[in-house]
């Protein structure tokens, strides 16, 4: 039941996450970008890719493979450095952007 839990939170982080991208796309006038600031945004520039690495590792806990293992092991160096990619580019093109939060793993520095 726990494994089933944590697939779920994951899942709901992730769409959370994906929902809030997508209210600031159609705010969003011109080249002006918009700071994301809910839910794990708060703590992180990638909330959406660290949602579907909590994805990934739910569904290896629940599948226990070596494959399931691998592949949600690729997912985290993969979405690890899309997210830290996209952390710099908000350092880049936003002045105010919070130079607290992290890229990807909340608290980490990462």
């Amino acid at each position: 039941l726990g494994k089933k839990v944590k697939a779920v939170v994951s899942t709901q982080s992730t769409g959370s996450a994906d929902s809030h991208l997508r209210e600031l796309a159609a705010k969003r006038v011109g080249n002006t970008y918009l700071i994301p600031y809910k839910g794990m945004f708060k703590y992180v520039s990638a909330a959406n890719y660290f949602g579907e690495i909590l994805e990934w590792f739910g569904f290896a806990l629940i599948m226990q493979t070596p494959a399931a293992a691998w592949f949600s092991l690729f997912s985290t160096l993969f979405l690890g450095q899309r997210g830290y990619q996209t952390h710099q580019f908000y350092l880049k093109k936003i002045d105010s952007y919070p130079k607290s939060r992290s890229s990807v793993f909340p608290f980490s520095g990462f």
